[in-house]
């Protein structure tokens, strides 16, 4: 979980960590300027010469919150100031939380935790209503392979669709991957789960994420899905990973542990739903992968891996220009085409079911497609007036 400095302890050595610490670090610090423990690691923090950045706009936040806790008062700038202040108490520098990222050295001033979440999610409602938005950040989603996946976890953060996540990936930055990651030349060769938490914990520092640095695997994946300390394991599964052996056993815990699963394929918008919360027999796949298991997957060789993935996603119904390039990857392209609007429209596929599942939505397991190419055809279009024939 996100680290806050309890009342009566003294300021912590991770608080200012090592450079190679904040290299591996993906957890914000939240400290109290109330309480003398939180006040003291500021004052430590600010004499330690690695804060880069102060980004205090506390009192605009609480201007905002009076608004959305009073959407109908029309407050005049002075009433306005007077609200702001009843607020803080006439101490804005005390009220909230500060929120220390290691890794950019900046130090950001915040609403406390309730606070923050009213206002960050206000613009939801009625789309997703405050008690439906209760109810969201009490769940944990889980994300496995984050190229395509990071898109979608931070896609659910920012929507709210789930307070706690578990990240999977053993993989790093490579500049290849900019064509579709959101992430930077100067962030090449770090950890994708690293980064993904990273981003998330930048839009809401009061998140609770858990990463698998090394993926999953044999001796990690019961792990993944296990219960935390409050007794819950995961609510929802998104799988975006390569790996036959991954996209097997995941589904066989998930089927064990009745989580439903949900995957994009980023080809012509292709979206499985799993409901293995509501059909605990449910072959997996919907059937596609015949009787296989995990450890069937694991001894195949590279061209039988590849034949159990197309028939998985259906080599039919994969676009021209992915059917095109099957024949090929590793002659004439490198690997699997992928696009940043894909992995776009992907997230908001997975983002939108997820919620709609979480809350309760009657969505059966199915396979479906949001193909742009489909719903926004190419058309011949008319001459200009005047040109030549």
């Amino acid at each position: 979980m996100t680290h806050l400095l309890e009342s009566g302890q003294v300021p912590d050595p991770f608080v200012v960590p090592a450079p190679r610490e904040a290299d591996e670090t993906f957890r914000p610090v939240l400290l109290d300027p109330a309480d003398p423990a939180g006040s003291a690691a500021l004052a430590a923090l600010r004499d330690s010469g690695r804060l880069h950045e102060v980004h205090d706009r506390i009192e605009d936040q609480v201007a905002e919150l009076v608004r959305c806790r009073a959407p109908r008062a029309a407050l005049d700038e002075r009433a306005s100031a007077r609200a702001v202040a009843e607020v803080v108490d006439g101490r804005p520098d005390a009220y909230g939380r500060w929120a220390w990222y290691p890794w950019s050295g900046r130090l950001v001033h915040v609403l406390p935790e309730a606070e923050f979440r009213l206002v960050r999610t206000d613009r939801n409602r009625d789309k997703i209503t405050r008690e439906q938005q209760h109810g969201l950040l009490r769940r944990r989603v889980g994300v496995i392979g984050l190229s395509v996946g990071s898109s979608a976890a931070l896609t659910c953060a920012m929507e709210g669709v789930g307070g706690s996540f578990r990240l999977a990936d053993f993989d790093r930055i490579s500049l290849s991957n900019l064509n579709r990651l959101r992430a930077g030349v100067h962030e090449l060769g770090s950890e994708k789960s690293v980064l993904c938490a990273r981003s998330m914990y930048e839009l809401d520092p009061y998140l609770d994420i858990e990463i698998h640095r090394g993926g999953v695997t044999e001796d990690t994946i019961e792990d993944f899905f296990a219960d935390a300390e409050d007794g819950r394991g995961l609510d929802v599964l998104v799988e975006e990973c390569d790996t036959p052996w991954v996209k097997v056993a995941a589904r066989e815990h998930a089927r064990r542990r009745g989580v439903p699963v949900l995957m994009d394929t980023n080809d012509r918008g292709l979206l499985d739903i799993e409901r293995f919360d509501l059909e605990p027999d449910r072959p997996l796949f919907h059937g596609r992968a015949g009787a296989l298991t995990a450890a069937d997957v694991r001894a195949l060789d590279r061209d039988r891996s590849i034949r159990f993935l197309l028939d998985v996603v259906d080599e039919r119904r994969l676009s021209p220009a992915m059917t095109d390039a099957l024949g090929r990857i590793g002659d004439t392209l490198s690997s699997w085409p992928q696009l940043a609007s894909g992995v776009m429209l992907g997230a908001a596929l997975v983002a939108d079911t997820a919620r709609r599942i979480l809350l309760g939505e009657p969505l059966p397991s199915g396979r479906h497609c949001v193909d742009l190419d489909a719903l926004i055809p190419a058309q011949e279009l008319p001459q200009p007036q005047g040109a030549a024939s």
